[in-house]
């Protein structure tokens, strides 16, 4: 006998139980005979109907309890030009992963210096809306098939302030006082990208516009910032702008040619998070339960390597602020000591992070050398990451999951996603003010 079953014939047994003995004491009673029988009448009522309910509950009851839906982020980001190449193509993508039980897509919508969608704050500044001009809009594309298939769309701004190199930059080659100075007076170049400089107000107010009409114009349920967005080179800050705002505060005196000077490396850093919280505020008035999130580098190396203070922007400090509502610390999944010890190392435990209704994902990277992390590695990663409590991760790239006829997708569905999750956060409204704008 299943345990529904059971339970259903125990029930009913108590009921009758408890009919037969509510008679009884009727009958016993002194009450006159015709408010007796009411009485009785209407007990025998209520439990008829008690009874029908669990009766009906056992016919159409399969046996066992449906085990709950849980409730993770499953997001992707992506990268691929491939991918964008056609409406068909973008569809074909949005249905893979709906298949295989992901339910948030990132696509990269700025990236080398250049937008995804035409967009009117690039042809503001820059007099060229769209890399390639007359394009499509992917974005928009991308977005209404993700909707067909109940997917959040959260687009990244990848590299950020790090354009392609000088003889291909648009940005710079317009703009060529917004370029990170390192200690010489050289621009700033690092990994082949050429840098800009995050603390100019005139780069502040360019990238607060690039995210604010992405978040105004499209239905997206939020925004991330890649591990470069708003960053800045340890060695860099000795432009004339950085330069002039560190002698303010410092009675005339230059900034330490110590690139890792302690007080010089968090005395940018904190101005870098200001421009994060302005930015924080600024997109989240355009949208009820707009979520805002970030996909740094582990914490010491963004801190030491980009002054990317993030422990600061999801940390709820003594007024009760905050500047993030969701941080993807970068984390490859190769090795998985590795990953276990970086991971560890992010935790909110272990940064001492106070934080109240926002979130940690992993964004789990998966390239390793020149291909992708094996079946087992990805696997791994993620009995991890729940064991150590992360309900969802990021996962880089959704070209990474495809490759091998997308054994790596296929994986994740035979195991840690068999079914359907829920989003831990709501999808986000337009609010009043940015409606009326529209």
């Amino acid at each position: 006998m299943s345990h529904d079953t059971e339970f259903l014939s125990l029930a009913t047994e108590a009921i009758l139980f408890f009919s037969i003995g509510t008679f009884r004491m009727f009958v016993k009673n002194s009450f006159p005979k015709s408010s007796m029988m009411s009485s009785v009448l209407s007990v025998l009522r209520t439990l008829t109907v008690i009874l029908l309910i669990l009766l009906m509950s056992g016919c159409s009851a399969s046996g066992t309890m449906p085990p709950p839906v849980p409730i993770e982020l499953r997001g992707v980001w992506l990268t691929d030009d491939a991918l964008f190449a056609s409406r068909e193509t973008i569809a074909e993508a949005m249905q893979f992963l709906a298949d295989h039980n992901f339910n948030a897509v990132f696509p990269v919508v700025w990236n080398g210096g250049t937008t995804l969608y035409p967009s009117s704050v690039m042809e503001q500044w820059f007099g060229q809306p769209q890399e390639k001009p007359g394009r499509r809009d992917p974005l928009a594309e991308l977005i209404e098939e993700a909707r067909k298939r109940n997917l959040a769309v959260i687009p990244t701004f990848g590299l950020g302030l790090a354009p392609r190199p000088p003889e291909n930059n648009l940005v710079l080659n317009k703009k060529p006082h917004w370029a990170a100075r390192d200690r010489h007076g050289n621009a700033v170049t690092r990994n082949g990208i050429a840098w800009l400089n995050p603390l100019h107000p005139e780069v502040q107010e360019f990238v607060l516009a690039l995210l604010s009409e992405v978040a105004k114009s499209y239905d997206v349920d939020g925004l991330q910032g890649g591990d470069l967005l708003l960053a800045e080179p340890i060695e860099a800050g000795y432009d004339s702008i950085t330069t002039a705002l560190f002698q303010e505060t410092h009675a005339g005196n230059t900034p330490p040619q110590d690139v890792h000077d302690t007080h010089w490396k968090y005395w940018r850093a904190v101005r870098i998070n200001s421009v994060v919280q302005k930015l924080y505020w600024r997109v989240k008035a355009f949208k009820a339960r707009f979520v805002m999130m970030w996909a740094p580098l582990p914490y010491r190396d963004a801190l030491n390597s980009y002054l990317h203070d993030w422990r600061t922007w999801i940390h709820e400090n003594p007024y009760g602020e905050f500047y993030a509502d969701a941080i993807s610390p970068q984390v490859h999944a190769g090795n998985i000591q590795t990953y276990r010890r970086t991971l560890d190392a992010q935790h909110r435990d272990s940064l001492k992070i106070k934080q109240k209704n926002r979130y940690q994902f992993p964004a789990v990277v998966l390239k390793e050398g020149s291909g992708a992390v094996t079946q087992e590695a990805l696997i791994e990663a993620i009995r991890y990451n729940r064991v150590s409590g992360y309900n969802g991760e990021v996962i880089f790239s959704y070209e990474l999951l495809r490759q091998d006829n997308g054994k790596l997708a296929g994986a994740l569905k035979r195991t840690f996603y068999r079914t359907p999750a829920r989003l831990s956060f709501a999808r986000a409204e337009a609010s009043a003010e940015a409606q009326a704008s529209r």
